[in-house]
């Protein structure tokens, strides 16, 4: 089983920038994907960002050019380095992987995913 704990939330000013860490432990196939969602309250847990093994990446529309997802196998840590925020981007952030140890079509929705740590706050100010 794999666990996921986030961590690097916060509170910024618009236009300042946060980078959020998820450290991975346990098992993991040589092929996988990793994402970042973010809910918001009374909203649908969104996809942000996603990667594969290979560090292939796809963004949802309203963060690029300003979110960079990477991930550090060595360590063993996804990464969001999120710049230029605005008010709209806040919410929980959470990681998430999909487990499943085959192609990864870079989903950025939550039914790609069966594994999530429990997310981090960023709450962005006017």
């Amino acid at each position: 089983q794999v666990q996921l704990v986030e961590s690097g939330g916060g509170s910024v000013q618009a236009g300042g920038s946060l980078m959020l860490s998820c450290v991975v432990s346990g098992y993991m196939y040589s092929k996988y994907c990793l994402g970042w969602f973010r809910q918001a309250p009374g909203k649908e847990r969104e996809g942000v960002a996603a990667i594969d093994n290979d560090g292939r990446t796809k963004y949802t529309d309203s963060v690029k050019g300003r979110f960079n997802i990477s991930l550090d196998n060595a360590k063993k840590t996804l990464y969001l380095q999120m710049n230029s925020l605005k008010p709209e981007d806040t919410a929980m952030y959470y990681c998430a992987t999909d487990g499943a140890g085959g192609y990864c079509p870079l989903p950025l929705w939550k039914g790609g995913y069966n594994e999530w740590g429990q997310g981090t706050q960023v709450t962005v100010s006017s």
